[in-house]
């Protein structure tokens, strides 16, 4: 089927086909043309890669919308340009890391070669390393800038690039906008400086992971209970990713003597051989890690996504079932055993804080109530965890942050989600449960029961190319303009509008301002619906993927473990009455 192309699409392509383009990009645009069908080729030129909560991201090919060298490069060219404009009179110094992605090596070494030309010094990891090594690293060599190349958990057709800033975070406003209007200025790939200087490029690595694991290994709480469980089976799992170089190896330094590696999964590959979808968030990706656990009677299953900054884990529950925590549970247990572990240490005195987003479990905001603890509340995207970090340093202390996408940070030394560290702190815990006669299951009823049982589902609506990017935006445009008066039987009390930051009461019709500019807040294609019982409804596109994502918060008390099977399945059918209600389907 042929679509035909808009006027603004074909000026890229004839721009693209017309200008100092490799061949093979020439010839692949001309296959494209040459199809009979105009589908790939509209979506791969339709519109710029942009950035995003995560930075660019794209599936890997040739075309405006796509990441190849000159996506890439201009990309890098304008932020070379933002970094010497920023700084005049500085010698410049960025850091750069990639994964295990198809391109992510090449990629990585574009990157370095324009910084280079544009008169930076660049210090790059000579092989694929975690992103929160990345972060870290801007740091502890006091860089201006930093660059990892990566997707994530994304398909395996992608590749992405994830702009840092001093602090060792992603890029916030006003740099965010600013890098994006100098990449914009970049008319022509002429204007691209390609040909790096080599005497700028220093290659790093072991002695950045030597201090970087120090770190890690200093957020351990418990040493002691460690010593005790070391032969505490845990089964672990890369992904192919780049978790692999350093996950073990905390693992082994903190003392615990029996880590299993999933073989299948521990050599990184970018094509992800062994899963259809690299991400710990989904049950089949951990199924190795699950039959491996199962054979062994392992305590504990974790998985890092490919650039090691999400982990997903599981462990026996109270049935005998190996079952998998989602993100808000395991999120809110981090954060129960620093909130207690602090509490013991006397280490408590007002100025500690916790960040997490606005779309992550509250249960975590109750906790840190219950313990007289500040939770800043953030948008989508660690970014923003890692901005309100900077606000307050000096001032307030971090204990540990998260957010319900497998994201997790303990400590300030990474500005980044940190699976590294996660996985330590993780294992911490499950030994400290097992020190006392629990599980992690056991610990994470005993939360329940302490703070309330929160229930947690996301639903994901995926929307392919131009078309679907349009039917994402006309879903919340008709949410705006006739948000729901009640779902499943229970009124609506409260909209809050993240892109024109107002909160609405629903019932009154009354509105009042959202405050733009506070930590980690501004205006951000986001709604979210509070019902009378306690529920929260937040509608988000994604930035990073072609979906429309909606995550569904339902809360009751537990009052005791044997209620635990009759008040999920309450919960879970509370799930499922407002999933059919909003017809997320």
């Amino acid at each position: 089927m042929t679509t035909a192309i808009d006027s603004s699409t074909q000026q890229k392509i004839d721009r693209w086909l017309s200008g100092n383009y490799d061949a093979d990009t020439k010839a692949a645009i001309q296959k494209m043309m040459d199809s009979g069908s105009s589908t790939d080729l509209i979506d791969s030129f339709y519109k710029d890669l942009e950035f995003g909560t995560g930075g660019l991201r794209g599936i890997i090919g040739v075309g405006s919308n796509r990441m190849n060298r000159y996506t890439v490069g201009a990309a890098t060219q304008g932020l070379a340009n933002y970094l010497n404009a920023a700084f005049p009179n500085e010698q410049i110094k960025v850091a750069i890391a990639h994964d295990s992605r198809r391109m992510s090596p090449e990629f990585a070494r574009i990157v370095a070669d324009i910084f280079s030309a544009n008169g930076i010094e660049v210090y790059l990891f000579k092989e694929l390393r975690p992103t929160p090594e990345l972060s870290f690293a801007i740091r502890h060599l006091g860089c201006h800038s930093g660059v990892v190349v990566t997707a994530s958990h994304n398909p395996p057709e992608y590749n992405g690039y994830k702009a840092y800033w001093t602090d060792g975070g992603q890029v916030v406003a006003p740099h965010d906008k600013n890098i994006i209007a100098e990449v914009n200025k970049i008319q022509s790939i002429d204007d691209i400086k390609f040909d790096g200087v080599p005497e700028r490029i220093h290659m790093i690595g072991e002695e950045v992971d030597d201090v970087y694991v120090k770190h890690v290994k200093a957020n351990s709480i418990n040493p002691d209970v460690i010593a005790r469980q070391s032969g505490m089976k845990i089964v672990y799992t890369p992904i192919h990713g780049t978790g692999i170089t350093l996950v073990p190896r905390v693992l082994k330094e903190l003392g615990f003597t029996s880590v299993h590696i999933v073989e299948e999964q521990s050599v990184p590959d970018g094509n992800f051989p062994t899963v259809s979808y690299p991400n710990p968030e989904e049950r089949e990706a951990m199924r190795l890690a699950l039959e491996l656990a199962k054979s062994i009677d392992a305590d504990l299953v974790m998985a890092t996504d490919p650039d090691a900054d999400r982990v997903g884990a599981g462990a026996r529950n109270h049935h005998g079932q190996f079952e998998l925590l989602n993100g808000n549970q395991m999120a809110s247990l981090i954060i129960y055993y620093l909130l207690k572990a602090w509490k013991e240490a006397g280490k408590l005195t007002g100025k500690e804080f916790v960040a997490k987003t606005i779309v992550t479990t509250d249960l975590i905001d109750k906790m840190c109530e219950q313990q007289g603890v500040k939770c800043y509340n953030t948008l989508t995207g660690f970014k923003y965890i890692a901005e309100v970090i900077r606000e307050l340093e000096g001032n307030e202390q971090f204990i540990g942050g998260g957010e319900e996408s497998y994201g997790y940070l303990i400590g300030d030394f990474v500005r980044d989600k940190d699976a590294v560290a996660s996985c330590a702190i993780i294992a911490e815990l499950t030994a400290y449960a097992k020190d006392n006669g629990k599980s992690l299951f056991d610990l994470l009823m005993e939360m329940y029961m302490e703070s309330g049982f929160y229930y947690e589902a996301l639903v994901s609506l995926t929307k392919k190319g131009k078309a679907g990017a349009e039917q994402i935006q006309q879903m919340m445009a008709d949410f705006r303009a006739n948000p729901p008066k009640e779902i499943a039987g229970v009124p609506v009390v409260r909209m809050d509008d993240y892109k024109q930051l107002k909160r609405t009461n629903v019932q009154t019709g009354e509105t009042t301002d959202i405050e733009a500019g506070r930590m980690g807040i501004e205006s951000s294609n986001v709604l979210q619906f509070f019902t009378a019982d306690g529920s929260k409804i937040s509608a988000r596109p994604s930035g990073t993927e072609p979906k429309i994502k909606f995550y569904v918060s339902v809360t009751e008390p537990l009052k005791s473990k044997e209620e635990f099977d009759r008040v999920y399945g309450q919960l879970k059918e509370k799930v499922n009455q407002i999933v059919d209600a909003l017809n997320l389907k």
